[in-house]
């Protein structure tokens, strides 16, 4: 597969299998696609369908059974473990459904500890972390806790954290599962935003509302790709 210089993902036939007992269970089927720099991609299928074991592969937080990831050119399967944590950390960042904050800590703190694990310096930490909390509309929200905010606004803290470190690649896992319709589309047009600024962005959901957002769908069923989808096509 060729991988040029604005292939930021590149996949060759990955494969994950679990063993259960006697039984091999295929998660993900000879996935193979790749995503530019700058792009927009939600991964849609339904529960069960490959979509989190994907993610988790493309994130650097698994590895596949077969087949190769590259991401920036580089194997992953190559990498080691310093290699792997310094992508996870200033590469890619993470948002989940479930929003992972400290329940004792402000917004601001929430988004500041990536920052704090790096070793950044004060002046620099308290700089990036009012860009991030601004970029996502929390900026007067701030020094409240998770307990004081809203499900949409817990949401928006969690990807300021995501975006803190600046990563080149924003990798979202059913980030509007656990909130209404409306503020999941509030946040998604919030992904919208940030994409526009130059972020690549891979969000994963089983709501077709959602992943119509993005600009390139890539449909899973029993691990395997069985379509894409291009806005205007």
């Amino acid at each position: 597969m060729e991988r040029t210089d604005n292939i930021i993902i590149s996949t060759e036939n990955l494969w994950k299998v679990y063993q259960l007992g006697r039984q091999e269970v295929n998660a993900l089927c000879d996935a193979t696609f790749s995503i530019t720099q700058g792009e927009f991609v939600a991964i849609m299928g339904p529960s069960g369908s490959g979509k989190s074991t994907l993610m988790n592969i493309l994130g650097c937080l698994d590895t596949p059974t077969k087949g190769n990831y590259y991401l920036r050119g580089k194997l992953v399967s190559a990498l080691n473990d310093n290699e792997l944590a310094y992508i996870r950390n200033n590469e890619i960042g993470f948002v989940f459904q479930v929003f992972n904050l400290l329940a004792r800590a402000t917004a601001f703190h929430n988004v500041e500890l990536p920052l704090i694990y790096k070793g950044a310096k004060k002046k620099v930490r308290e700089e990036k972390t009012h860009k991030a909390l601004e970029m996502v509309e929390m900026s007067d929200r701030m020094n409240h806790r998770p307990s004081e905010l809203s499900g949409g606004e817990r949401q928006r803290v969690a990807i300021a954290r995501a975006l803190v470190n600046e990563p080149s690649l924003l990798l979202a896992d059913e980030p509007t599962g656990n909130l209404d319709s409306k503020t999941g589309l509030e946040i998604i047009n919030l992904f919208r935003k940030i994409h526009s600024q130059g972020n690549t962005i891979i969000v994963v959901t089983h709501e077709r509302e959602i992943a119509e957002q993005a600009h390139r769908i890539i449909f899973l069923k029993d691990g395997r790709i069985v379509k894409e989808e291009r806005k205007g096509e």
